[in-house]
């Protein structure tokens, strides 16, 4: 089967290309610079934009399967304002889905998010479900999969947790969580269980026409993702809450002055990040088999 991955050199691209291409498919990675991914030499690419139809049209050409998986990240503001999620999201895959039907493409995996709604109460999930109903509209076999947090090497989510206590407490043994770091709950799955998942969606006819819920095996707060984080690196750190409304004044402020952070970042601070129903038993996958953040970190 020739498989297009379009954003094929990013964090669970290249390990989904790697894996696709060790099941015997032909695989090509699309993204704005493959080159510089570390991708299997059996690997092909294609430099383009999916934002940009004309540069991205030529790849769909004899392709069997697509894999979406480009994505900003929801834990900052992008770079040209909160419209390039829509712009992104909704937009390239707008372009995808157009090129896959005119291609005649055979199938369609779609990479969303936990909580991916057109009235959703953030830009970036406003986005994600705009573009998951694009999906759902098209001639296409296609498959959606909302995953919550996917962890491991050369991810974002053990970085950010790190970063927020330098923005927020620099320098003191004090870490300000809005709302303790209680509000918000994350069920992390690792990437190197997650990426099988995809490629199965994208293998296997049983898993046309459905919309999945993925998650780990546990769910932990904000303040205990901080604890464990900094328990892994030998360091103690005193969470201390700081008030939602404290919260929603300071990134609000922040937001417009420049800091990564701002109101949607807040909005997403009110909503838990976890499944109603996990959906892993669809792939022959039990919770109790996947590795926790903490054994991932070394800590359990």
């Amino acid at each position: 089967m020739n498989v297009l991955v379009v954003g094929g050199n990013g964090f669970i691209g290249v390990p989904l290309c790697t894996e696709l291409d060790d099941r015997g498919h032909d695989v090509t990675a699309l993204a704005r610079a493959p080159g510089e991914a570390d991708l299997p030499a059996s690997v092909d690419t294609y430099a383009g934009d999916v934002t940009d139809y004309d540069s991205i049209e030529g790849a769909f050409e004899g392709v069997d399967a697509v894999v979406f998986l480009v994505a900003l990240t929801p834990l900052f503001e992008p770079k040209g304002g909160n419209e390039m999620h829509d712009r992104v999201h909704r937009g390239g895959t707008e372009n995808c889905v157009r090129a896959a039907e005119a291609h005649g493409v055979d199938r369609y995996v779609q990479l969303s998010a936990l909580g991916a709604d057109p009235d959703a109460a953030t830009h970036y999930l406003r986005a994600k479900g705009r573009a998951d109903e694009i999906v759902r509209a098209s001639d296409l076999d296609w498959a959606i999969i909302q995953p919550s947090i996917v962890f491991g090497e050369g991810g974002e989510f053990v970085p950010f947790t790190k970063r927020l206590k330098k923005w927020f407490a620099p320098g003191l043994p004090l870490y300000p969580l809005p709302g303790g770091g209680d509000q918000m709950t994350f069920q992390p799955i690792h990437v190197a269980e997650f990426v099988p998942i995809v490629a199965d969606a994208a293998e296997d006819d049983a898993h046309v026409g459905e919309t999945y819920e993925i998650g780990g095996p546990e769910v932990l707060t904000l303040r205990a993702v901080t604890d464990l984080v900094y328990e892994a690196e030998g360091k103690s750190v005193r969470v201390v809450g700081l008030p939602m409304g404290l919260a929603k004044v300071g990134l609000g402020v922040m937001g417009s002055v420049g800091f990564p952070m701002g109101m949607d970042q807040y909005r997403s601070l009110r909503f838990d990040n976890t499944v109603d129903e996990n959906d892993l038993a669809a792939f022959g996958v039990a919770e109790h088999d996947l590795t926790t953040f903490a054994a991932y970190l070394g800590v359990e």
